[in-house]
């Protein structure tokens, strides 16, 4: 049931990512829409490190992530307030769909902190594109404006970060759980050349899900940004605030997704092996 969940979803494709942006982003500007490039502005080095706007954005998001968690963590009271109770909730609820998930108690309070930063990070990040000032406030480099901040994922070396710590941690999860030879034997089998064909199919569908996870972020996202500009240029004022509202909503979808599948796919990992 686990597995058909997390492959339905994987398999279902969105409506923002049934276009593939090949080369180019559409941004605008007041004198038309012009073309900016897919690859994340360079701002600077330092000591030979470059330094992009995405960097930066993703320094702000996490800024804000450590400030929420730092006041509320130091208001916790015996008798919670409204704001302790509504986070208090949500954890709880998280805790518990992951307890049922799992059916292992110490496996949801060890995997509970990364689901819940994935979900975080990546919501506030898709949430932080609308705040004003990205995207507009930037340097003047060889006679263009560089933005100073860009929409986190946007850029796929951040959503292929994300995919791969997702994917090594479910790997890592299944080994340690099981045994490297159990683990291994999920795809590597010599029973027979049926069990063979299948482990090696499997083997795929696993490396496969680094693509997937990282292409569906960074697709949906991009493909927003891309739409709301082009609206803003043809039809401005009230129909991109509509769409801002929509965009909100898909990145606090696809940030649940990449967590929910990381859950599930966790659960797939420690099942034991046929």
């Amino acid at each position: 049931m686990t597995q058909d969940i997390a492959n339905n979803v994987l398999e279902s494709p969105t409506a923002h990512s049934s276009e593939v942006v090949e080369h180019a982003a559409v941004a605008v500007h007041d004198t038309g829409i012009h073309i900016m490039p897919l690859a994340a502005e360079r701002l600077g080095d330092f000591h030979g490190i470059p330094i992009n706007n995405t960097l930066i954005t993703s320094w702000a998001v996490m800024l804000i992530l450590i400030t929420l968690a730092f006041f509320v963590g130091r208001s916790i009271k015996m008798v919670p307030g409204k704001v302790q109770l509504i986070f208090e909730t949500i954890i709880d609820f998280v805790y518990e769909y992951m307890t049922e998930t799992f059916e292992d108690r110490k496996l949801a309070r060890i995997f509970l902190p990364l689901v819940l930063t994935l979900f975080l990070f990546i919501f506030f990040a898709n949430s932080l594109q609308f705040t004003p000032g990205i995207g507009s406030i930037g340097i003047w480099q060889d006679d263009t404006l560089v933005p100073l901040f860009r929409s986190v994922n946007t850029d796929l070396n951040v959503t292929l970060a994300l995919a791969l710590i997702s994917f090594i941690i479910i790997e890592l999860t299944g080994m340690f759980k099981l045994g490297l030879f159990a683990y291994a034997g999920k795809f590597i089998s010599f029973k027979s050349p049926l069990a063979f064909i299948v482990g090696i199919i499997e083997l795929g569908s696993e490396l496969v899900r680094i693509v997937s996870f990282s292409f569906r972020l960074f697709g949906n996202i991009l493909a927003g940004e891309v739409l709301i500009a082009v609206v803003a240029y043809f039809v401005p004022y009230v129909l991109p605030s509509t769409l801002m509202g929509f965009e909100l909503f898909i990145g606090f979808v696809q940030a649940g997704i990449f967590a929910l599948l990381t859950l599930l796919f966790i659960k797939l990992a420690v099942i034991e092996p046929h």
